[in-house]
């Protein structure tokens, strides 16, 4: 009891290698990797520092900043605000600088338009295509 009326797949028909090979993907690994390479190695020094002044700076990090709050508590919060903050720094560079590159690629390949939220230009993901 299967489907026997199935849609072409995009995916499968796409010859990934030449897309790999155009500008465009270039310009969007270069744009990608230019942003989280730094921002992962920044945030492991930093992640690594916590973990080293932890381990090896017990009078430094046990110094009472207010009342029970020491700086060994703030750092470890600081932690998530980081998380958080890089997360949201990555959301925005990306919708600004790697989602239109990726928009046009993929409307390359699957030859629909598509507007910001993924959406087909009629309305839906597939472009109006029925499924």
């Amino acid at each position: 009891m299967g489907n026997d009326a199935r849609t072409p797949d995009v995916a499968a028909s796409a010859d990934f290698e030449e897309v790999q090979a155009t500008q465009q993907f270039k310009e969007l690994r270069k744009r990608h990797r230019s942003f989280v390479f730094p921002m992962a190695i920044a945030f492991l020094l930093w992640y690594f520092a916590y973990v080293i002044l932890a381990a090896y700076a017990v009078d430094f990090m046990s110094t009472k900043v207010w009342g029970n709050i020491n700086i060994g508590i703030l750092m470890g919060l600081l932690q998530f605000v980081t998380t958080f903050a890089i997360t949201g720094w990555y959301v925005s560079y990306s919708n600004r600088r790697l989602d239109p590159i990726a928009a046009e690629i993929r409307h390359g390949i699957e030859g629909h338009e598509f507007d910001r939220t993924g959406a087909g230009a009629s309305g839906s993901a597939t472009g109006g295509a029925a499924k």
